[in-house]
């Protein structure tokens, strides 16, 4: 498998996740105080799955192979594609941060606007990745450097989440979306 059909997967995965972060918040919204349970995994997931494993291969592995190739950092995708990361992360902060209002049964607008934004940011985001820098990848990079990557990533998704992690992710995502009423 190529590096890159390795994020795609993930890809796929974080999307699914994204509609049940839209269908909880949708049900807090109408009063179903009972769906904000489910939050913590979902925010555990969004660092973990998203942050720390799929941003740290783009982050340490990908990115850098795509600079060494010629595509640059500043004023370039990678540059667009680093600030988009940062700007998700102090969106899952904004998120976090609403958990403590959610349990004292307080309004929950601060949490459906830093989901929102934080939706709409990694489907657009997602969709520049796949559509433009992994097809820029797999031009660039040659069928050594993608194994390379591949063999990296599943190091650093052993290194940071442990072993079975990754099947666990899956499994919550699996659990929620049939709970959420999601077809994946």
């Amino acid at each position: 498998m190529k590096a890159t059909q390795q994020l795609k997967e993930e890809h796929s995965a974080v999307l699914l996740m994204l509609q049940v972060l839209e269908k909880l918040v949708d049900r807090l919204i109408e009063g179903d105080r009972s769906s904000a349970e489910d939050l913590p995994a979902i925010i555990d997931f969004l660092k973990g799955f998203v942050d720390r494993c799929h941003h740290g291969k783009e982050e340490e592995w990908l990115f850098p192979a795509l600079e060494a190739a010629g595509i640059p950092r500043q004023n370039g995708p990678i540059g667009v594609m680093l600030q988009e990361h940062e700007a998700g992360r102090s969106l899952i902060q904004d998120m976090v941060e609403t958990l403590d209002v959610l349990e004292a049964g307080e309004s929950q607008v601060a949490l459906k606007e830093a989901a929102h934004n934080y939706i709409q940011l990694l489907r657009t985001h997602i969709t520049k990745e796949n559509e433009v820098l992994f097809k820029m990848a797999d031009i660039k990079l040659t069928a050594a450097q993608q194994d390379e990557l591949y063999e990296n990533f599943e190091r650093l998704e052993l290194e940071r989440m442990g072993a079975g992690q990754h099947e666990e992710y899956h499994k919550l995502l699996h659990q929620l979306m049939e709970k959420y009423g999601l077809n994946g």
